[in-house]
């Protein structure tokens, strides 16, 4: 992006803290006018910095989930092979990010789960039945370092 400054790395900060900031509110904080702010977040948003705004959602019954990222290899690292998993990924909500990787894994996955057993039944019905798929490596998050803030 040309002209990426120290206002736009504020801009973005901000965002990711807290993407239902106003624009007034955002504005203030990185010292623009409300009109000059949403210019420039319209241009982050049309050059692809900003991608879009999502929602992170808990359980049901507001306890937390478990983060799982997941290795998977496999059979063949072909186009066709590639094509055919990223296509089953897209298909399924309970993957929340999936990256083609490099290195000892081909795919890095990230789910959200309830509790053991909702991983195993993700695992069972939607991971161990993605095409092409050779192993499948999970680890189980213990706390996001990042995450939001418990309230007091």
């Amino acid at each position: 992006m040309s002209g990426f400054d120290q206002i736009d790395r504020k801009i973005l900060n901000l965002l990711r803290q807290n993407a239902r900031i106003s624009n007034v509110d955002l504005a203030n904080a990185v010292g623009l006018s409300a009109s000059a702010c949403l210019r420039r977040v319209r241009l982050l948003e049309e050059q692809g910095v900003i991608l879009g705004y999502t929602v992170v959602t808990g359980t049901v019954t507001g306890e937390p989930t478990i983060a799982v990222i997941i290795n998977i290899t496999l059979e063949r690292q072909t186009e066709e092979v590639f094509d055919r998993f990223e296509a089953a990924v897209r298909k399924h909500p309970e993957i929340h990010e999936c990256y083609l990787m490099t290195g000892g894994a081909d795919y890095l996955l990230r789910v959200q789960a309830d509790s053991a057993a909702d991983f195993e039944r993700i695992h069972k019905e939607v991971l161990s039945r993605l095409p092409g798929v050779l192993r499948i490596h999970s680890s189980f998050s213990i706390r996001n370092v990042l995450g939001p803030k418990k309230k007091r």
